[in-house]
């Protein structure tokens, strides 16, 4: 048929993509061929020169190969030259070392000799020492009564010019006088009996001191004396090793050579081996590598065919279509290489949220259940607790269809204020498997009526309404907060973009954190939830965030940007200096931080981390989920 497919002349649109890939099937054999080629020619030049070394004898015979056996004669010579040259240094070595081990032994030897001539010079320099010592407390003790006889002497002599000054003079003037008399005339008898007592200290101090002079004289030149033998032992140790290594150095050098030599008969051994594999002759003494040979050979041949095949196969395809090929595959890896930033460099995933977006918390479920502090509260106070968390869960806690502590993985509530003064909350449930088990459950429950925004269902009953708004995402609340966020996550209404100061503040924020809490005015947070800290430090800030853990104890850090660098200069100090004015829950006696917390300044923007006492941390709970303090 002329218009048929099988017309001659005729291809298919795309048949230049099978002509392409057959060629790189091609290619790749190809190279698969070239490699294995490559493997074989390299273990056949090795049979070879296996066979030319053990068939030496056999090709002596054939004038062919006469130069080859001339010049392995000449390399065997060389060789044992340097075998022998080996030899001769190898036997130094073992000398030098024989050498050095005398040496160590006379060494160990005349040291020991020397030492023990030392032990009594020693011994007799530590007595002449303790002597000395004696002798100079001695002097000291004499030299202290003196002075102590002395002051006696002046404090008599003060006692008696006071006597004589007395007006009126006491009634036993002259018995007071005598006795002092008599005591002072005793002083001289004794002062010169000290006197003597340290004329004999002195020359015994002396003649000591010359004592211990001479025997650490003794002692130091025996010192020398050991010093000058262990330098000369060394000396003599040095000359060996470094005539030991100039030694091994040539011994190195020579099996090197004798290496180099042995690489140089390899050409002589191949080409003979070449010729004897010809010539089909095998030496007697190991006739299988003739076969090894002749083996490799074939597969050497064998390879060869198949790579000329190969390439053939190669030459016969349509250029032009080869061509279209590559250009699309060129084309392919240019998209590519532009799309792929682009998908890099997309935003992460995150919340849907709407632009007026005043405040965001977060709860981490798994988080918030399991905390120690959580788990500890619960038990102690279950009523109280369960209102503290319906109330940081918000309208969350009414979601239809869903165990939260169980199917729950995050709520999100965005909490903002209107024009009137009416305060509005959006909020985002994300589950932790798929939704449609629960989407299946609201579509049965009859309570629910069925709506549709932009077309995205709405379920709605009088007290809540449910929309999916993502794959494991529910929006919660009311009709109008619902349609609010169904409208902004289908890009209707205007959401809070990425690059926003406050979605960037709570992204920031450590997503494993039970709590997560970012406010862009944060001096509406009383309003917006509760009074968590003082007045004074909120207004120094012009974005705040708080992140929370519920470990023992309770964790928490603030993301701060205050007015300006100066003012976050002076929190910073504040905060080290008084933390108690600064870290306090408004109207109650809880302070959040017992010690300074540890402060990090970049510019106007503030990173503080601290612990919470767990009275503490329970009331910020109790605020931020407004409930009244007054409540057991």
């Amino acid at each position: 048929m002329p218009g048929g497919v099988n017309a001659p002349g005729y291809s298919l649109p795309v048949s230049f993509i099978s002509t392409g890939f057959r060629e790189l099937t091609l290619k790749v054999r190809r190279q698969r061929t070239r490699m294995a080629l490559k493997h074989e020619k390299r273990h056949l030049q090795k049979s070879e020169i296996a066979l030319g070394r053990e068939g030496t004898a056999e090709a002596a015979k054939f004038p062919e190969v006469r130069d080859e056996i001339v010049a392995l004669k000449k390399f065997e010579q060389e060789q044992k030259e340097v075998a022998v040259r080996i030899a001769k240094i190898e036997e130094a070595l073992k000398q030098i070392e024989s050498q050095r081990q005398e040496n160590s032994r006379e060494q160990s030897a005349a040291l020991a000799k020397l030492e023990e001539e030392k032990r009594p010079l020693v011994e007799h320099r530590n007595e002449a020492k303790a002597a000395a010592e004696r002798c100079e407390k001695e002097l000291a003790t004499v030299d202290l009564r003196l002075q102590e006889n002395d002051a006696a002497d002046r404090e008599l002599l003060k006692k008696l010019s006071a006597l004589q000054a007395t007006e009126p003079a006491p009634t036993d003037l002259e018995t007071q006088m005598e006795r002092i008399g008599a005591e002072r005339a005793r002083l001289p008898r004794e002062q010169a009996g000290l006197v003597l007592a340290r004329l004999g200290s002195v020359e015994a101090a002396r003649s000591a001191r010359e004592k211990l002079t001479t025997e650490e004289a003794a002692v130091a030149q025996a010192d020398k004396n050991i010093a000058r033998v262990r330098g000369e032992f060394e000396t003599r140790d040095r000359a060996l090793q470094e005539s030991s290594r100039a030694q091994q150095e040539e011994v190195k050098q020579a099996r090197q050579q004798h290496q180099t030599v042995e690489e140089k008969k390899n050409p002589a051994y191949l080409n003979i081996g070449r010729h004897l594999a010809s010539q089909g002759i095998a030496p007697p003494s190991a006739p299988h590598l003739l076969t090894e040979v002749q083996h490799r050979r074939s597969a050497v041949d064998r390879h060869a065919a198949h790579r000329q095949e190969l390439a053939l196969l190669s030459g016969q395809i349509d250029k032009q279509e080869l061509r279209k090929f590559y250009f699309t595959i060129f084309s392919l890896l240019a998209l590519l290489a532009i799309i792929l930033p682009l998908i890099s460099q997309s935003p992460t995933k995150r919340d849907w949220l709407p632009r007026e977006t005043l405040a965001i918390v977060s709860l981490d479920i798994d988080q918030f259940n399991k905390g120690p502090l959580a788990n500890r509260w619960r038990k102690e106070q279950p009523d109280f607790w369960q209102k503290v968390a319906t109330g940081l869960l918000g309208p969350a806690a009414r979601t239809p269809a869903l165990n939260l502590a169980r199917d729950a993985r995050r709520v999100t509530r965005a909490l903002t204020v209107e024009e009137n003064g009416a305060q509005k909350e959006y909020v985002l449930v994300e589950t932790r498997g798929d939704l449609a088990p629960i989407v299946r459950a609201i579509t049965q429950d009859e309570s629910f009526s069925k709506s549709t925004v932009a077309g995205l269902v709405v379920w709605q009953r009088p007290d809540i309404s449910v929309a999916r708004v993502g794959p494991k995402t529910l929006a919660v609340g009311s009709l109008g907060e619902v349609d609010k966020l169904v409208q902004v996550r289908l890009g209707t209404q205007p959401d809070l973009k990425i690059d926003d100061p406050l979605l960037k503040t709570f992204q920031a924020l450590d997503p494993d954190s039970a709590l997560r809490l970012v406010a862009a005015a944060p001096t509406d947070l009383p309003t917006l939830l509760g009074p968590i800290l003082p007045e004074a430090f909120l207004k120094s800030c012009d974005l705040f965030g708080l992140e929370l853990t519920l470990a023992t104890p309770a964790k928490a850090r603030l993301l701060v940007r205050a007015t300006e660098a100066a003012k976050a200069k002076e929190l910073a100090a504040g905060l080290q200096n008084e933390p108690g004015r600064w870290l306090t829950i408004p109207g109650s006696d809880f302070a959040l931080s017992t010690g300074p917390p540890k402060v990090e300044q970049k510019n106007e923007n503030l990173d503080i981390r601290f612990d919470l006492p767990e009275g503490a941390a329970r009331l910020l709970l109790q605020r931020l989920a407004k409930v009244p303090s007054d409540t057991p």
